[in-house]
């Protein structure tokens, strides 16, 4: 039956796609005997926290090759932690505190726009205003990153060195410093997807307590 809302059939089908493809997936959930759903609509524990970016190729159960419930997300532009950003705070505070998590990975995509973006010289509109993190990340590493002559390269090295900064800043923050003073079972990871092979590169970027980080950060 055709939507009259709809005044362009693309707009429709494309709808449409959305609607058949959850169809699909309620009759894989109806059909599904291991009992996973049905213990996932009373609770959900997972192991770990995934703070991603929003691009459409990096999933993260498919990346993980998780199964719903495995993997608590977040996700925004360029897989951000900024101090200030209150909806990453608290998907971190709940992550951590309510529902334990024994792992928060911070995973960045070779090919990144935002960081392309972030190299680049040109205004995109509202969105500069969170690119200027990513180029407060450029400004401190700028020596190495303009050393570099291959436009792909220089964007992957950005890729990285934005993965570690974000680690820092989520190892920094009062959440994680207060649950490393009650737990020792909480890692912070730093990772990067390769999106042609679809490869989760681990950047040893692995921070399990509060001595790991500069002096300046040892609360009391």
């Amino acid at each position: 039956m055709s939507n009259k809302a709809f005044k362009n059939p693309i707009l429709e089908e494309t709808f449409n796609k959305i609607k058949a493809g959850n169809d699909a997936w309620v009759s894989e959930v109806a059909n599904d005997t291991t009992g996973l759903f049905k213990e996932l609509a009373k609770s959900q524990s997972p192991e770990i926290l995934w703070i991603g970016c929003a691009d459409s190729r990096v999933p993260a159960n498919q990346i993980t090759h998780t199964r719903p419930g495995d993997v608590f997300v977040h996700r925004n532009i360029a897989n951000m932690c900024i101090h200030s950003d209150m909806n990453m705070l608290s998907v971190l505070d709940y992550a951590v505190n309510v529902l334990k998590v024994k792992h928060v990975i911070v995973a960045g995509h070779y090919g990144c726009g935002g960081v392309a973006a972030a190299l680049s010289q040109k205004q995109f509109g509202l969105i500069d205003n969170w690119l200027c993190h990513i180029k407060d990340v450029y400004r401190l590493h700028k020596g190495e990153i303009d050393a570099i002559t291959d436009a792909t390269a220089k964007v992957n090295r950005l890729v990285e060195l934005n993965v570690a900064e974000q680690v820092f800043n989520l190892c920094t923050s009062t959440i994680i410093q207060n649950a490393w003073k009650e737990r020792d079972d909480i890692a912070v990871h730093g990772m990067v997807i390769e999106l042609e092979t679809g490869k989760l590169i681990d950047l040893d970027l692995t921070f399990t307590e509060s001595a790991q980080l500069d002096d300046v950060f040892a609360y009391k």
